[in-house]
């Protein structure tokens, strides 16, 4: 069925939510699981789910867990590492993982279909850097949740973990590496195709592919109207919720909603690109995420890393990201997005920041005058025998940093960020990583703050308890919750 075929009372919505990717999908599947009679409209512009951040190749795949992503762990100043961060990121993540152990257990999905288990490893090789990973694990390791944790500066040891990445290595320089066996590779495509099987199963949600959003209002009544236009038509439709979850289209909706909250809000667009080899005797011979520290100004997106990874099912080796920009807020979308978000309100702002973030800017413009070869180079810092011919360069996806206006000028905000509305009826989600990986945690805190009476009721809480066991707790601040949490997890989706 069509928008077009939509009549009457048909047209009036419990929940609209923009995008199919792996977050809307995420809430949908969330509120079709507290309520199962709500009707929900899931509104996509492209022809199907998940073919802008959420598909495979546009994102890295890793369950982050703040397990070997060292941006999550900046250096202070007195030497020590902060690690709070990662502690919350890691949390977040097992929530996404206790979600899926419970749709396994009730026979809904097949983790294989999407995850597979790969240990993460950071490695380093500078001085200063190896002071910093053993710092590091010296502090994650006293933690439950990375007391698992193995450091080792022994090139044989290392050697064992990651032999492509030591072979050809100059014998004399020093080495350090950290691995969390207990990793992920995910393929949020699949996993966001799984949810939408599962959502057009019921009769209470509604999904409209080729259909765009082309205005949204506010209402007199409290209602929002939403103008989609699909390939022939347009139409509107009502509802009392509106979830923006359209990746790096979310700003330009969040705009055009006109909520104050959303004014203080501009977006950079970063795109990446990726080296994919797909010789298979070389993809066997990797069988980890090796992630190393990020050059200075790089954005997180672009902490360089050594991936074995399953796209639609296919086992593959990728390297980067590297950098790129053009104007567009999304792979599909148009090089007027970044003029079009520009506005008198965070005009400022956003000028504010190119002037603070010069070494951003400066990363940038190296990254767009690097050819091939550069990026071979790159790529033998963690895969010293690496051949030029056996690698392929592939456009991966747009992000949009996050630019907002606050008391003390504008800021550059890595990280993912919700913003809603003062009545709660309507909430976006703004930034990138580690997004998809903490896509339950941060649906959450759009229930929490959208559906308050709701959220507050003991139908809810109950069946929130029964999907997430841990929910309502501090994983971090009880190990014997953490322990019995993991030991669920590891069962159910086969990590022992």
């Amino acid at each position: 069925m069509f928008i077009s075929d939509i009549k009457g009372s048909e047209k009036r919505f419990d929940a609209v939510l923009i995008g199919a990717g792996i977050m809307s999908s995420s809430l949908a599947l969330l509120l079709n699981e507290l309520e199962p009679q709500m009707n929900i409209l899931i509104v996509e512009r492209l022809h199907g789910p998940a073919l802008e951040s959420s598909s495979a190749m546009n994102n890295a795949g890793t369950g982050h867990a703040a397990n070997c992503e060292l941006n999550y762990t900046p250096l202070l100043e007195n030497g020590s590492v902060e690690i709070q961060k990662a502690l919350q990121i890691n949390s977040y993540f097992e929530q996404s993982l206790e979600f899926w152990a419970s749709l396994t257990e009730a026979g809904r999905i097949i983790p294989s279909d999407f995850l597979r288990i790969l240990p993460h490893i950071s490695f380093v090789s500078r001085d200063m850097d190896i002071d910093f990973l053993k710092q590091r694990y010296l502090q994650m390791n006293l933690e439950s949740a990375f007391s698992d944790m193995e450091f080792s500066e022994d090139p044989g040891v290392i050697k064992e973990w990651i032999p492509m990445v030591m072979n050809g290595r100059d014998p004399l320089q020093k080495v350090a590496a950290t691995r969390m066996s207990r990793g992920t590779d995910i393929d949020f495509g699949a996993l966001t195709r799984t949810y939408m099987k599962l959502l057009e199963e019921n009769s209470g949600v509604k999904v409209r592919y080729s259909t765009e959003v082309k205005t949204l209002t506010k209402k007199s009544n409290g209602l929002w109207e939403i103008s989609l236009e699909d390939q022939s038509n347009t139409y509107s439709v009502e509802s009392s919720f509106v979830f923006i979850g359209a990746g790096g289209g979310a700003l330009s909706l969040l705009q055009e909603s006109k909520i104050p909250e959303g004014a203080s809000y501009g977006g950079f667009p970063v795109s990446g690109k990726w080296l994919i080899c797909e010789e298979k005797e070389l993809i066997e011979k990797h069988n980890a995420k090796v992630y190393g520290n990020a050059l200075a100004g790089a954005p997180p997106m672009s902490v360089p890393h050594l991936d074995t990874r399953w796209i639609n099912g296919k086992r593959s080796l990728l390297f980067g990201p590297f950098a790129g920009f053009n104007t567009k807020f999304l792979k599909h979308g148009s090089r007027w997005d970044l003029f079009r978000s520009i506005k008198p309100r965070n005009l400022s702002s956003m000028l504010q920041v190119g002037i603070n973030n010069f070494d951003l800017v400066s990363y940038l413009l190296s990254q767009l005058q690097q050819d091939q070869s550069d990026r071979i180079d790159s790529l033998r810092s963690f895969f010293p025998e690496a051949k030029r011919k056996d690698w392929k360069l592939s456009v991966a996806g747009q992000r949009v940093q996050i630019i907002k206006r606050t008391s003390k000028g504008g800021i550059l905000k890595m990280g993912t960020e919700v913003v809603t509305s003062s009545d709660g009826s309507l909430a976006a989600l703004l930034g990138a990583s580690p997004g998809a990986s903490i896509a339950i945690a941060i649906m959450l805190e759009v229930l929490n703050s959208c559906w308050v009476e709701k959220m507050s009721t003991e139908q809810w809480q109950t069946k929130l308890k029964k999907l997430l066991p841990s929910y309502g707790d501090a994983l971090n601040e009880d190990r014997s919750l953490s322990r019995r949490v993991r030991n669920r997890t590891n069962t159910i989706l086969g990590f022992c």
